[in-house]
């Protein structure tokens, strides 16, 4: 991969070798994209302040994320059906963040289960779930989080109906899944992908196997998944998922102030300000530009995190700037996976880390945790569109 220079490159490799339909599933947003192209949009108008003759010669981009350090201020986001984009992607991805010092987010639609990702990488890792309808499932997969060492749990709120992406449709991603000649035509023509989901230990949902009894194929279990999402959910549901994970409890998908403080008020340790990566709400701002108001809001309260639309180290340096503690990679280190398995993983997370470090000395800044809006040349007000936070 020498002549991999940055995400964008990255992209490309994987594109030519994941097959059509699972690259666009991650690539792709929901309905005409808007929300996904504002994400970008609104990140690369915020410019950077430089500076000069500032001592940079010693860099530190550690930071610390619920009490635990970590050697770069991002972590790798949960990505369902991660797996198939590269076999046993789960496991590779979080070897290759335990090996950068950062942490893992494993999703509950992953390919490789729970158990899968502990055994392989026997370190602590965070876990993602989705409440869904059956509470018995939630129960039960959040005994065997907790029984693998899972040290921090992160609850994706903004799912409670599916967006349509239309890409999906396109490529048969749906429920059920649709063997389409074309597709057939495209996986024979990716031999290393193929080879690497045959010597996989998965092929389907893993940590959903074994739940349903009778239901081992792909067909059942994405139906079971379609008919689990729900749209009662409700903050209530937030307690309730209090009441049985002991442990911290990070809540992603927060997109508006009232919200925020209401995560807060649940006892939130942390939460995420995150659009769902443009693929559920079309139209709904960039989750850039809602940061800086829930920043003002809670962020004296909690620990705001920041996930949407990062490709760059000076992405990073922007949402640290707007008061994001650290960041959610999902795209960037997806599309290293495709590239190249482990090492495209690592590729990637070596790309933002050598970015970030670079446009820090630039804007004059040693350390991440000294980064604030003095790195920016504009910075913006405070405010959402719904007024003053």
């Amino acid at each position: 991969m020498k002549d991999i220079t940055c995400i964008a490159d990255l992209r490309a490799l994987a594109r030519r070798r994941v097959p059509r339909a699972f690259f666009e599933y991650v690539d792709g947003g929901s309905y005409s994209e808007e929300t996904l192209a504002a994400n970008r949009a609104d990140l690369t108008q915020l410019k950077l302040r430089q500076r000069v003759l500032v001592d940079v010669s010693e860099r530190n981009l550690a930071t610390t994320v619920l009490g635990r350090k970590i050697s770069l201020p991002f972590i790798l986001a949960p990505i369902g059906l991660c797996g198939m984009q590269y076999g046993n992607g789960e496991i590779l991805s979080a070897q290759a963040a335990n090996e950068a010092g950062i942490p893992f987010i494993l999703s509950t639609m992953s390919v490789c289960s729970i158990e899968d990702v502990a055994e392989a990488t026997r370190k602590p890792f965070w876990f993602q779930l989705y409440v869904i309808r059956d509470r018995e499932f939630s129960r039960d997969i959040l005994a065997r989080a907790r029984a693998a060492n899972c040290d921090a749990l992160v609850l994706t709120v903004d799912l409670q109906v599916l967006g349509q992406r239309h890409r999906d449709i396109k490529n048969g991603m749906t429920v059920p899944p649709e063997i389409r000649l074309k597709n057939v035509i495209d996986v024979a023509t990716k031999p290393r992908w193929a080879w690497s989901i045959l010597n996989g230990k998965r092929k389907t949902f893993g940590n959903l196997v074994g739940h349903l009894k009778g239901a081992e194929s792909v067909t059942q279990l994405s139906k079971w998944v379609s008919a689990q999402f729900d749209p009662a959910l409700n903050w209530k549901d937030v307690e309730w998922i209090k009441s049985v994970w002991p442990g911290k409890i990070i809540i992603k998908g927060i997109l508006d102030v009232d919200d925020a403080r209401t995560a807060v008020k649940l006892g939130a340790d942390a939460i995420v300000v995150s659009n769902h990566g443009g693929r559920q709400l079309d139209g709904a701002p960039s989750s850039i530009s809602m940061l800086p108001a829930v920043v003002d809001a809670v962020g004296s309260d909690t620990e705001v995190l920041f996930d949407g639309g990062i490709r760059t180290g000076a992405d990073l340096l922007r949402a640290l700037a707007l008061g994001a503690r650290a960041c959610l990679i999902g795209r960037a280190y997806i599309y290293g996976l495709g590239a190249g398995g482990k090492r495209g993983v690592a590729k990637a997370i070596d790309i933002l880390k050598s970015e970030l470090s670079v446009s820090m000395a630039l804007t004059g800044v040693n350390a991440v945790e000294s980064v604030g809006p003095q790195v920016l040349v504009n910075p913006p007000p405070r405010t959402s569109a719904y007024g003053k936070a």
